[in-house]
This record gives structure tokens, C-alpha cells and sequence, in this order.
């Protein structure tokens, strides 16, 4: 009977160990940022911005990302009063805003990143947080001086038949990505506006960021202070009336520091492409950076030569506008990973 007791007595204790939930930050239990006035970055990236969440290198996020507009302009729209989210209204009391528009979760600290470092950024998951977005021309829109309308449209979102639906006739695919994602700028840069993109990402506005993919980014402060936002249903390439079908997003991220590695600009991965991109005031310029630094990862990547690179490049590799309107504008490169058949290379 002692015996059996003992059984017993184990087989409980194992029970409650294995009912037990695993260790905050794994796939399984990952972190939970909620945005609220304390947990989110209103309008920049900033090297001096406290932290909302510290987490380790390899730890998973569930982060809960605010559309890009306010409870009053919503509802004037034909939002219903009770689809507006809490935590959109409750982050309107705070003070410390700007110069941006956007609101960002985070900033996350990610222990053991530093300046010199490559931070990855895995999407693992991407959903809609509400059942609508919206679209509006903006004042900075691409043909801002030709059309003068400032329309906004409600978009009902449909997420089982995984469609926008825009009007009688008209259903857009949806696409959910974040437009606005990137780390802390370098500290000369002081307090980045968050409409432009530049070399920390940002408001990169780039529809290939989706669920699946990789994005590396250069750090440039300790814990590289990561924020993201600028939830997006959908958009065309090149944006270019300001806004996608903006709307609230939930992601879970994984966060990974890679040491001995450097970046100039961001650079992502995903299923069937690698992605180099660039952002300037001039769309040349753009197309530079993003041009050249898909050499660069060949010639790091896969050792070529410079001449050989650029030669790929032009026979297998897509430049496309990632969008015009946000200040600086932005190029991104797409090299289809298939091409590599060799499984060394």
C-alpha cells in the first residue's frame, strides 16, 4: 500500500508540474504588450525612449498595435461608438506626442543587442484586431495638388472570407502587415519623426512583411528599442494616396540578436524572396541604396564579385516602388530565392 501511495503521490505531483505553463517569453507563452499610455511611443523613434517591455534574445511578443486615427474622427466616419477599442481612446490622454502621428507599441528592449549588432525580427503571426480600416487621401498624398478631396472611407473587413469589402462590386484580398516596424536611430538622429523611413526601418510601408517573414535590422543603441505600429488590411505598391486600408493588428514576434554581423540598411527574408530595400527624399537615390545593397548581400551572402552581383541583379532580381509618400520614399528589391538550385550555395 505504501508502495501504491507513493505511486499515487508522484504521478499527482507530475500532473501539476506538466499543467504548470512554460516560461513567459516561448512560443507557447509569449509576452503580451498591450498598448496603452505607458506601453506605447506616439509619433517617433528615439534612442532616449523608456522601454515598455525587456525581453531576451530568441523570446516571442504578442503585440497589439492601434490603427492610425483617433475615436472622434472614427466615429464621424460611421464607426460605431462601441467598435472604437479602449485602448485607442485610452491613449489619448497622453501628453508626450509627436512629431509623427503614428502610435507605436513598444518600445522593446531586447538584452544583449548593441550598436554594431543585427537584430531579426520573425512575424510569426499577423491578425486583425478589429473587423474594419479605413482609407484617406491625405494632404501629402502622391497627387496632392491635383486632388483636393479628403475623403475617408470605412472598410468592413471580413476576415473568414479574407477579404476587404470596398464597395458593391469591389473585394480586396486581404494582406495584414505592419507598415510601421524598425528600431531606435542612431542617438545624433535625436527624435525621428515616425512618417519617414530610413536606415532603422520605420514606416517602411513594405506589403511583402508579412506573416512568415524575417526582418533584419541594424542596431545602433543598446537593446535596439524596437516599436511597431501602422497596422495595414491591404495597399497597393507605391501607397500613394497616404494610407493602406489602415487598421488594428495583432502580431506575435520573435526577436533575435546575431552578433559578428553588420547592416547598413534594413534587409528581409521570406518564404520565396530575399528583400534589400532603400529610403531617400529622391526616388533615384532610393533605387540606389536598394539596388546596392542587394550586391552587398550577394557579394557577403554568396560570395561573388561585384560585376557578377550587379549582373544577377539585372537578370533576376525586381526593383519596385515600396511607396512615394512619406517624406523619404522608398525602393525594395526582390531576388527570388529559388534561382539558387545548388543547396551549398
Amino acid at each position: 500500500m505504501l508502495r501504491i501511495g507513493l505511486t499515487l503521490s508522484f504521478f499527482a505531483l507530475a500532473s501539476r508540474v506538466l499543467a504548470q505553463p512554460s516560461a513567459q517569453g516561448t512560443e507557447s507563452n509569449p509576452y503580451v504588450l498591450e498598448p496603452t499610455p505607458t506601453t506605447v511611443a506616439w509619433g517617433h523613434y528615439w534612442s532616449e525612449y523608456p522601454p515598455a517591455l525587456k525581453v531576451r534574445s530568441g523570446d516571442f511578443v504578442r503585440v497589439h498595435t492601434l490603427i492610425t486615427s483617433n475615436p472622434e474622427r472614427l466615429e464621424a466616419a460611421g464607426v460605431p461608438a462601441d467598435q472604437v477599442e479602449k485602448q485607442l481612446r485610452d491613449v489619448q490622454s497622453m501628453k508626450d506626442k509627436g512629431p509623427g502621428g503614428h502610435v507605436l507599441t513598444g518600445p522593446i528592449y531586447v538584452e544583449g543587442a548593441d550598436s554594431g549588432d543585427i537584430l531579426e525580427v520573425r512575424l510569426q503571426s499577423i491578425d486583425l484586431a478589429i473587423p474594419y480600416g479605413y482609407n484617406a487621401i491625405g494632404s501629402a498624398g502622391f497627387l496632392s495638388d491635383e486632388i483636393f478631396a479628403r475623403n475617408m472611407r470605412i472598410v468592413p473587413l471580413d476576415a473568414k472570407k479574407n477579404v476587404a469589402h470596398w464597395a458593391d462590386g469591389i473585394e480586396i484580398p486581404l494582406h495584414p502587415f505592419f507598415g510601421s516596424l524598425g528600431v531606435a536611430p542612431p542617438k545624433e538622429a535625436g527624435r525621428w519623426n515616425s512618417a519617414p523611413p530610413w536606415i532603422h526601418g520605420g514606416n517602411l510601408d513594405n506589403k511583402e512583411l508579412v506573416a512568415g517573414a524575417s526582418i533584419y535590422y541594424p542596431v545602433f543603441v543598446k537593446g535596439a528599442l524596437f516599436e511597431i505600429g501602422d497596422g495595414h488590411a491591404a495597399q497597393g505598391n507605391g501607397e500613394v494616396d497616404i494610407t493602406a486600408i489602415e487598421t488594428s493588428l495583432i502580431g506575435k514576434l520573435q526577436f533575435i540578436v546575431h552578433k559578428g554581423k553588420s547592416l547598413r540598411w534594413p534587409r528581409a527574408e521570406t518564404a520565396t524572396h530575399v528583400i534589400a530595400m532603400g529610403c531617400d527624399r529622391d526616388l533615384n537615390a532610393a533605387t540606389h541604396i536598394a539596388v546596392r545593397e542587394m550586391i552587398n548581400y550577394l557579394m557577403e551572402e554568396k560570395q561573388m564579385s561585384k560585376a557578377d552581383a550587379y549582373m544577377l541583379c539585372s537578370v533576376a532580381a525586381d526593383v519596385d516602388i515600396t511607396e512615394l509618400v512619406d517624406g523619404n520614399v522608398g525602393v525594395h528589391v526582390m531576388l527570388p530565392k529559388s534561382i539558387f538550385v545548388n543547396k551549398h550555395q
